[in-house]
């Protein structure tokens, strides 16, 4: 069975990262949980270099240039998420992607949405003030939410909501007054002209400031009077203290554990207002830090008790990511990607392309009848792929032990799966399955080894079937 520090280990991948393979957690182990999370953390200081864009690229162009489909663009971003050597940068993205949400529905425009991918994999780690302004000047979002057409004449209100709303502060932190001088201090924040749609997609947008468009006249905003522009709205709204707990509740809520949706935060106290405290203090001491912010979460009682693993449903994206990482599919970016890159939308999560701007909801509301059988079914397929080299390490990993009983068997896949524990009337009913084996012969033939392997798949997929196995 699996050490104590394997299973810390396994946790902190699944929650930093989309999992890990066995041969990972153990080389992460001897390293130590705290070198782990600075590695995490700070990928680049430990020579862990971003993916090879240029490999990327050249074996599909079309990542790079997007074509006339969003399905392109998808198939990027989830080459990324299954092959980053950087779990946790990319755990960001997902993250500010979730909080920030822009869908490509309305913007007919994927390659912008993965400019605006781009800016999370590289300052979503860095200070939340410089995110928070770099994100008001993101193409992508102004287009989202409307500022392209906040005029000095008629302000639009869309973008100056949300940013209080949903991006910061959170509902009961301000008032519709607050709204409306937000919008005005954000008037001539807009796109750019560029030129018109090329044979195979969009030229990229850019930010422009139109300075004749914007309102130079006095605001009073959250009880500050001044002659405001968008660059003094977020200055104020970063020093609120709500926004230091907002962001740690979305934090929790991302690595922690499963929140309410946050259209009932303000009616609905934090699961663990003690740890959503413990972050909005290192939030403001380290000047917004998101990379402190992690820090703390990731070495705190609270994220390392036991009762909060397995407590969070995987988001599709994340079950069809850690999946393909477990059982080593697609490490190249090859021609049927896209088949790869469409199933988190069957289960309920296009890739970028949320439902609205408040995002996905998370936790339970992921499952249901249908997305749970097209869940398990995924799993289940890659899992009994003998040629995948991950499948073939976790099959070599199991069978090294012959002439396991069923009541092992079943022990040894839980562990190279997981961890995972079972409910026990769960582990019962499977090694009562299980039954007999066929015994492996030392000199077992080639189709016999083939066969053993076989049942030891079909134990993989049945815990791939279980509860535990679908929460993270």
């Amino acid at each position: 069975m699996a050490t104590k520090e394997i299973a810390l280990m396994a946790h902190l991948m699944r929650r930093a990262g989309f999992g890990a393979t066995r041969q990972e957690l153990e080389r992460r182990v001897n390293i130590g949980y705290e070198a782990t999370v600075d590695e995490l953390l700070n990928p680049g200081v430990h020579g862990i270099k971003p993916i090879d864009e240029a490999l990327m690229f050249r074996v599909q162009p079309c990542f790079e240039i997007g074509g006339g489909v969003p399905t392109n663009s998808q198939c990027e971003w989830m080459y990324r998420l299954v092959n980053t050597p950087r779990p946790l940068e990319e755990k960001m993205v997902l993250f500010w992607h979730h909080v920030f949400a822009t869908g490509a529905s309305k913007l007919d425009h994927s390659v912008q949405m993965l400019v605006q991918m781009r800016l999370f994999r590289t300052a979503g780690m860095g200070n939340f003030r410089d995110l928070l302004l770099a994100t008001a000047k993101n193409p992508a979002m102004i287009f989202w939410l409307d500022n392209n057409q906040n005029h000095r004449a008629s302000p639009n209100e869309n973008w100056g909501r949300e940013l209080l709303e949903l991006f910061s502060m959170g509902q009961g932190n301000y008032t519709e007054q607050d709204v409306k001088e937000c919008a005005r201090a954000f008037t001539g924040w807009t796109i750019a002209h560029s030129f018109p749609r090329n044979p195979y997609a969009r030229f990229e947008w850019k930010f422009e400031y139109k300075s004749d468009d914007h309102d130079h006249t006095e605001k009073t905003f959250l009880g500050k009077k001044g002659n405001f522009d968008g660059t003094d709205i977020i200055d104020i709204v970063v020093k609120h203290p709500a926004t230091a707990r907002f962001i740690s509740r979305h934090l929790y809520n991302f690595f922690v554990a499963d929140e309410v949706q946050v259209s009932s935060w303000l009616d609905v106290p934090p699961r663990d207002p003690v740890a959503v405290n413990i972050l909005s203090e290192t939030f403001i001491s380290s000047g917004y830090s998101i990379k402190d912010t992690l820090r703390t979460l990731f070495l705190s009682d609270f994220f390392l008790d036991e009762s909060i693993r397995f407590c969070k449903v995987k988001s599709p994206i994340e079950l069809v990511a850690s999946t393909m990482r477990l059982v080593g599919d697609h490490v190249l970016p090859q021609p049927d990607m896209a088949l790869v890159a469409n199933e988190p939308g069957y289960m309920g999560q296009e890739l970028l392309n949320p439902p609205s701007v408040e995002g996905w909801h998370t936790g339970v509301d992921w499952i249901n009848s249908g997305s749970l059988l097209r869940r398990i079914n995924f799993v289940a397929d890659r899992l009994s792929n003998q040629e995948l080299t991950g499948v073939q390490d976790l099959l070599n990993g199991i069978s090294s032990r012959r002439n396991l009983d069923a009541t092992q068997l079943v022990d040894e896949c839980l562990d190279i799966l997981g961890p995972i524990t079972l409910n026990p009337e769960t582990r019962y009913e499977m090694i009562s399955h299980v039954g007999n084996l066929d015994k492996l012969r030392p000199d077992a033939s080639s189709d016999e080894i083939i066969r053993y392997n076989g049942q030891i798949c079909e134990v993989l997929q049945l815990i791939a079937a279980t509860r535990e196995y679908q929460f993270c």
